[in-house]
């Protein structure tokens, strides 16, 4: 994955559940937790998210990512960006998968 791909899932992520642990994230995403805590380091620094400690009952201590206004912001054009990138990647499979049905008609007829 590209980072701005990963920093879309992160933000979108985290704008679903804040409270989610790196651990958690790692695991929804199929990253290292190494990784998640390098991505999430970024975000903080381009000032896209906020970590608040918390309370828990499951755990003594934990974080609470928030969105911040300039991320809500970044989460909105990453998300037009991703779905630019995803429908250029459907429209060529499209054209793949018509291609290689007209080649398996001729395979047949032929």
């Amino acid at each position: 994955m590209l980072e701005e791909e990963i920093h879309y899932k992160i933000l979108k992520a985290l704008g679903e559940n804040p409270e989610l642990s790196q651990r958690e994230l790692a695991g929804k995403m199929n990253l290292s937790l190494g990784k998640v805590n390098f991505c999430l380091n970024a975000l903080m620094a381009k000032g896209w998210i906020k970590v608040q400690n918390f309370k828990n009952s499951k755990n003594k201590l934990a974080y609470l990512y928030n969105l911040t206004p300039s991320g809500i912001e970044e989460k909105a054009k990453l998300t037009k960006n991703f779905l630019h990138k995803k429908m250029q990647e459907y429209d060529m499979l499209s054209q793949e998968i018509a291609q290689l049905q007209i080649e398996s008609r001729l395979d047949k007829t032929g």
